[in-house]
């Protein structure tokens, strides 16, 4: 445990070292400030709904954007064959890099707390939605770190890492989507349930709502299980070669 503790702590100084980490957290900033501004709009209700609901959407440029640079870069400088000499499991790199980046994603957050300190300054708003949102926010950050996590163990370069994470999660949701209601059309129930439990947008919403479904729960928590442990079965595989 303490190795873990110790590589994760590595991984999140080491994002927050560099200007690129920098330059990621404004510019995520930003962006929510955008959202958020947009939505507060007076006269209307005093919630967040619209602004979890769009920085889920958002999380899927900037999780990957944190994920990407978690194996691919000790590909790229040797580190890794550092590691590997030393008496650390890969199942404890994955899952120190897994937690290091999952901790920069939740760090990233925090600042849009003071979009709640204005909403509760302006308006009486009802803390249940704004505590569901939150907690969807963090799931769907942590699983999209752990798909990240495992593109960037199948490749030595950043730039593939960060595309092939963001364009395997808008497949995936458009087969969640658009193939899921033409199969229900066309094929049956069958089909079209198993793919639209793969879509992301209700989940949200739900969370957003202030609905915290064990069903969502574990389906985050399922997904980044399954993929950072993929990504110790990658990085073991490599070992053997």
């Amino acid at each position: 445990m303490n190795v873990i503790v110790a590589i994760a702590l590595r991984e999140f100084k080491a994002f927050f070292r560099t200007p690129a980490g920098w330059v990621v957290s404004a510019l995520f900033s930003l962006l929510c400030a955008i959202v958020f501004l947009t939505g507060f709009l007076p006269g209307e209700p005093a919630t967040m709904r619209s602004f979890f609901v769009l920085a889920g959407w958002l999380s899927l440029l900037i999780a990957p954007a944190i994920s990407m640079r978690l194996i691919a870069e000790e590909y790229r400088t040797g580190a890794l064959e550092t590691l590997s000499t030393a008496p650390i499991s890969d199942w404890q790199v994955a899952i120190g890099k897994f937690l290091g980046g999952s901790a920069c994603f939740v760090a990233m957050s925090l600042p849009t707390f003071v979009f709640v300190a204005a909403l509760a300054g302006t308006a009486n708003p009802d803390y249940g939605p704004i505590i569901g949102g939150y907690i969807g926010l963090w799931l769907l950050g942590v699983a999209l770190i752990a798909i990240g996590l495992f593109f960037s163990t199948v490749t030595r370069n950043q730039v593939a890492a960060l595309l092939s994470t963001v364009f395997f999660v808008i497949l995936t949701q458009v087969a969640a989507t658009i193939v899921a209601r033409a199969a229900d059309g066309a094929i049956g129930a069958w089909l079209s349930a198993p793919l639209y439990t793969l879509s992301l947008a209700p989940r949200m919403d739900d969370f957003a709502k202030g609905v915290i479904d064990t069903k969502h729960v574990a389906f985050f928590l399922a997904a980044a299980i399954w993929f950072t442990s993929m990504s110790a079965i990658v990085m073991e595989a490599r070992r053997w070669r």
